[in-house]
């Protein structure tokens, strides 16, 4: 009989790590992706899209629409446009023999503006937060918007778990908070 090579030693110390693993996942001592979910909810974010130069009438984002989305450059999917908001960029010029400021639009960049766009998806819910597209969606998350004239970059500034109640549990379908 030959001896144990170092190669054979090697393949059954792995084969008994793999039976100890499963065990221990067997019988729940250790979390699978998937009993990580505790929930799907209804979620509403906002993204926040700084300095974007629009010469034209109007702004090409719109509320009840919808955006193609790519979360940290990988393409995800259609979203529902909830609310757009654009202020113009702004600069803040002191009162004289004041102590008081006054903030005004800035002439220098009449079509400079700031978008803050909230979208709605419907998400898994983990202990770590909202995940969407497999990705996380938190705070500070780079997200591009993008539509059929324009696409812009933005990062995510606040993120909303919805409620869900007893209509959507009934009808399957759920209704957006105004206050978002």
């Amino acid at each position: 009989m030959e001896k144990f090579k170092p190669v054979d030693l090697i393949i059954i110390i792995g084969v008994i790590i793999a039976l100890i693993v499963g065990f221990f996942t067997f019988k729940n001592f250790r979390q699978t992706a998937a009993k990580q979910i505790e929930a799907t909810s209804k979620i509403s974010f906002q993204v926040y899209i700084r300095g974007v130069t629009l010469t034209g009438n109007e702004i090409p984002l719109k509320a009840d629409d919808k955006t193609f989305i790519s979360i940290r450059n990988v393409p995800y999917s259609d979203l529902d446009i909830l609310d757009v908001k654009a202020d113009r960029k702004k600069i803040v010029l002191p009162i004289l023999n004041s102590k008081k400021v006054m903030v005004v639009e800035d002439p220098s960049q009449a079509n400079v503006y700031d978008l803050v766009v909230t979208l709605s998806d419907t998400a898994k819910i983990t202990k770590d937060g909202a995940v969407v597209g497999g990705n996380k969606i938190k705070m500070g998350l780079p997200i591009t918007l993008e539509g059929k004239d324009y696409k812009f970059n933005g990062t995510v500034s606040d993120l909303k778990i919805l409620p869900v109640t007893d209509d959507d549990k009934f009808h399957g379908s759920l209704e957006t908070n105004d206050n978002v």
